[in-house]
């Protein structure tokens, strides 16, 4: 693997930096904390993504960038001949390959899966190959004998034929399960063997049983076939006598109602004989009917008329009332605005008189409160300085004329009875003062005089700019609702002038007594000219009536002939009770009988098959041992296969352990001869993995710090060809971050100087390093710096001679 290009935006430090590496030492040069390790990260997630790098996800974004810039990192390099270009962000990933503008894969996991199957390593394989770090070198240093083995065998891949151990294993337990399945469920093949005999007699003995109700069946049957057609015969008879009993009840009952319709027709025409001299009268007693009608209704529509004029007239009586109580509040209303522009006059001048009475009155409360403050203060003051000066002389006092004066710090003597006599001129000073300030304060407790009319004064002002206000207030409803009073004064107006033309284009002319009198006349006529008309009605159904009568007589006349001939059919009849129920019993016997022999086959049958299911299960099970006995003899092999392979994969483990040390110390110790320049040749891992230095043939019972680190390093070197190695891949890729701590200046140089001879093994070599003098030693130099302004780590390169 050969890393080609590096392109980091808004991860980590760097804002924005693109690098190019070359074949040859390439040493990335920067204090502490300038971002030299991100540039391994940043490779570390553009291979391998989230997993390979520190924190969240959202933690790489620089810290200068806006919330929703991009983040990404583009990685250029080359594997088995072919160039591969990824690119990766927060949310995508994708691969393009050999300079094409398609991604072969473009998703997260797509791009993950991709890399991980061409590198041929996961991501540990991957950092324990081709990085090593200065806390890596010491790794093995802190495990305990087995905890190296382990780690030994996992880095060089021989963890997986462990896997491969437990995945056989696993499978021979799984098969071990299985057998024992197999086993607990086989049953026992003697009992197979039993079922199988005794389902086949009990086969036998249902089918002899079967034919056994088959005969009886068919015998019934035999029986019923000879009685049926009697059976049937009879019942014919018997269903033609019930058809004509039938049908002579029926012309009885046709004939009797005919008899009783005629009867009606006879007294219908007997009751319309007189009815002719009284449609004669009624037709002269109705006459007048019809102009009594139309007379109703043209007093109706005079009626309502005269109702609607009535209506009319209240309403605009209701309207003149309204309008005269409209001009009454109009007219009080026209004054409204005068009375709005002097009451505001007379509002603003009562709030001026009022504001300045109570500029007067706060100034009065304000000089009042500011005495009384000063007055407390003032004997507060005294107060202080009255038990000062006291104390004081009370001091001087007690020290006499041979004392040390407290505030000049000289002895009293002579002076000593005019300092008392002015401390007390002093305090009586003090006690004058602080009595005046007490009255003072006493005086100042109660409220002014001249504060209590000024207060009364504010009240009264306050009181009537609230009334004017008030006034104010209604005044303006008034003044807005003098144009509403207008509007709806002309509006009744206007309806009232409708009103009273409608009321003029109604009649007055309404005669109730006229009215009253048709409505009687032609309530006492109607039920007469309703009696007319069934009378005439009835008169025009005479001609039918008597065609109905000769109809009805003839249909009676049809009806007797046929009862005759009913009659002499029913005494033709051959039909014989008797013989009826005999042939019915002997029927219902024969049936029941071949019921109970088909039911008798039936079950015999289902007893057929039931026996037959057992015996094909019984014969399913024997099949189904010999089956399961087959798949347990395959499981018993396949399971000795398996301890084969375990034992196989347990040896060859062991055979590769004891090959391990060996060539893993022949690596380490070229390497250690190389950068000790020969001082110490041989390295050993012993049986407990430890690492033993050898000098002058003689293993070294103590080593330095730095021979340690060193010794850690040819190590880690060793591991890491060993596994490109058997990877099937070149070794060409190899990273140091900070592995120069503990080395003098003469072993760094011994380490560059290394690792340039064994060019032919690592074709690209990154030491990232804040040691400045290793510039001089390496091909390529790229520095790292931080720069304070932007926030953000700047990177610049420099080839060297």
């Amino acid at each position: 693997m050969k890393l080609h290009r590096l392109k980091m935006i808004n991860f980590r430090q760097h804002a924005k930096t693109e690098l190019i590496l070359t074949s040859g030492i390439t040493g990335i040069i920067g204090p502490n904390g300038s971002g030299k390790t991100t540039i391994l990260e940043a490779i570390a997630w553009a291979l391998y993504g989230n997993g390979a790098i520190r924190g969240t996800r959202d933690s790489i974004r620089f810290v200068g960038a806006a919330p929703r810039t991009q983040v990404e990192v583009e990685l250029e390099f080359e594997l088995a001949g072919h160039r591969y270009r990824v690119t990766r962000g927060l949310t995508t990933a994708a691969v393009y390959l050999d300079g094409s503008q398609h991604a072969i894969a473009n998703s997260i996991s797509g791009v993950n899966d991709l890399l991980q199957r061409r590198l041929g390593m996961t991501k540990s394989e991957f950092f324990s190959t081709y990085f090593t770090g200065q806390k890596e070198l010491s790794v093995m240093a802190s495990m305990g004998p087995t905890e190296r083995a382990q780690f030994l065998s996992r880095v060089l891949g021989y963890e997986r034929l462990r896997l491969a151990q437990d995945l056989i294993r696993e499978q021979r337990r799984m098969i071990g399960a299985e057998i024992t399945g197999l086993r607990s469920g086989m049953p026992d093949t003697e009992t197979i063997e039993r079922n199988v005999s005794e389902a086949e007699s009990r086969l036998v003995e249902v089918i002899a049983s079967s034919n056994d109700a088959g005969g009886k069946h068919a015998m019934a049957l035999r029986e019923l076939s000879e009685v049926t057609p009697k059976w049937e015969a009879i019942q014919k008879q018997r269903e033609q006598l019930q058809r004509v009993l039938s049908d002579i009840a029926l012309q009885e009952q046709e004939s009797a109602n005919v008899s009783a319709q005629i009867a009606r027709i006879d007294k219908e025409l007997t009751e319309i004989g007189p009815a002719e001299q009284e449609v004669v009268r009624l037709n002269e007693v109705v006459r007048p009917l019809a102009g009594y009608e139309a007379e109703v209704k043209e007093l109706d529509e005079q009626f309502r008329q005269q109702g609607r004029r009535r209506t009319l007239i209240e309403n605009a009586k209701i309207l003149s009332e309204e309008m005269l109580a409209l001009r009454e509040r109009h007219s009080k209303l026209e004054q409204a605005p005068v009375l709005e522009e002097e009451v505001t006059l007379q509002l603003e001048s009562k709030r001026k008189e009022l504001e300045d009475v109570q500029t007067r009155l706060d100034q009065l409360r304000t000089e009042w409160v500011r005495d009384k403050q000063e007055a407390e203060t003032k004997l507060g003051e005294l107060r202080r300085q009255y038990g000062d000066a006291k104390s004081q002389r009370d001091q001087v006092v007690s020290l006499g004329a041979d004392g040390i004066c407290p505030t000049c710090n000289r002895k009293l003597g002579e002076t000593f009875s005019t300092v008392v006599d002015q401390l007390n001129e002093q305090l009586q000073t003090l006690q004058v003062d602080g009595q005046y300030y007490r009255n003072r304060g006493e005086q100042l407790e109660k409220q002014p005089a001249e504060l209590a009319p000024m207060e009364e004064s504010r009240r009264l002002l306050m009181s009537e700019v609230a009334a004017l206000e008030k006034k104010l207030t209604k005044i303006q409803i008034a003044v807005q609702e003098l144009p509403l009073v207008f509007k709806e004064l002309a509006a009744k107006e206007l309806r009232l002038s409708e009103t009273e033309k409608e009321i003029e284009l109604l009649p007055a002319n309404y005669d109730s007594a006229r009215h009253q009198m048709v409505r009687g006349e032609i309530d006492r006529l109607a039920p007469l000219n309703k009696r007319l008309i069934q009378l005439s009605t009835a008169m025009e159904r005479i001609p039918a009536l008597q065609s109905d009568r000769d109809r009805l007589f003839l249909a009676r006349e049809t009806a007797d002939v046929r009862l005759k001939e009913l009659a002499v059919e029913r005494a033709s009849s051959a039909y014989s009770e008797m013989e009826y129920t005999r042939l019915r019993d002997s029927f219902e016997k024969g049936s029941q009988l071949a019921r109970s022999t088909e039911l008798a086959v039936v079950s015999a049958q289902g007893d057929v098959r039931s026996a037959q299911r057992v015996l094909d299960d019984a014969q399913a099970a024997q099949l189904e041992y010999k089956r399961v006995a087959e798949s347990l003899k395959k499981l018993m092999d396949g399971r000795r296969l398996h301890d084969e392979l375990d034992r196989t994969f347990a040896d060859l483990r062991t055979d590769l352990n004891l090959q391990l040390r060996p060539e893993l110390s022949d690596l380490a110790s070229s390497f250690l001869a190389e950068l000790t320049d020969d001082r110490y040749t041989h390295l050993e891992l012993d049986n407990n993995y430890s690492i033993l230095i050898f000098e002058d043939g003689r293993s070294k019972p103590v080593i330095s710090g730095g021979e340690e680190d060193l010794a850690n390093l040819v190590l880690r070197l060793a591991i890491s060809q060993m596994i490109a190695e058997r990877a099937g891949q070149a070794f060409s890729l190899l990273i140091l971050d900070e592995v120069f701590g503990s080395l003098d200046v003469n072993r760094r140089d011994n380490v560059v100087e290394l690792l340039r001879r064994i060019q032919d093994r690592f074709e690209q070599v990154i030491l990232i390093t804040h040691i400045d003098s290793i510039r001089d030693g390496v091909d390529q130099v790229i520095e790292v710096r931080h720069d304070e302004e932007s926030g953000s780590s700047v990177v610049g390169s420099v080839f060297s001679g």
